[in-house]
């Protein structure tokens, strides 16, 4: 009879380790959309949104980034490597132009091609309304890299994807 009590008990330990291992430790899958989704939160504009919260957002967006970040953006004509400042600057005045900006992204499809790297296929949409109160709508297909640098993963390529026209 003891012996069975110790067995039980056993079992539950184990249980309770590998449910506090899920919980805790998240696989990197998890981590990779994180990073996603705190990118769409600090790059997002909600009306009357005061210095405070624009400076802590972009201060926050910088760390999403290596020292270095390639954009190939044809739409737009952006094309090449972006320093970390660089990029936090160009959010900064892009958002600028904006009273309200949401950056949602959909569709993620996370591969791990290499040990340190990430492979996600998703796509991005841009809403919102501009200064001069005009409507924005955009949609398009990425294809991102993120790099595991020190144990944390960070973008380091953003592509939009032309998607042929019929």
């Amino acid at each position: 009879m003891v012996k069975i009590k110790y067995i039980i008990m056993v079992v539950w330990m184990v249980i309770i380790g590998i449910g506090a291992a899920i919980f805790f430790f998240q696989n990197e899958e998890k981590k990779v959309r994180k990073q996603f989704n705190l990118l769409s939160e600090w790059v997002s504009k909600a009306p009357g949104e005061n210095t405070f919260t624009l400076v802590q957002k972009i201060k926050n967006m910088g760390t999403l980034f290596p020292e270095n970040c390639e954009l190939k953006v044809p739409v737009h004509s952006i094309s090449g490597r972006y320093t970390r400042e660089e990029i936090t600057a160009y959010a900064t005045r892009g958002r600028s132009l904006f009273s309200q900006l949401y950056l949602r992204f959909y569709d993620l499809h996370i591969s791990f091609p290499e040990k340190e790297l990430a492979k996600v296929m998703l796509t991005a949409k841009l809403t919102g309304r501009s200064t001069l109160g005009e409507n924005v709508d955009e949609t398009h297909d990425l294809e991102c890299l993120l790099k595991r640098i020190e144990n944390k993963w960070l973008f380091s390529s953003f592509e939009v994807v032309e998607v042929l026209k019929k």
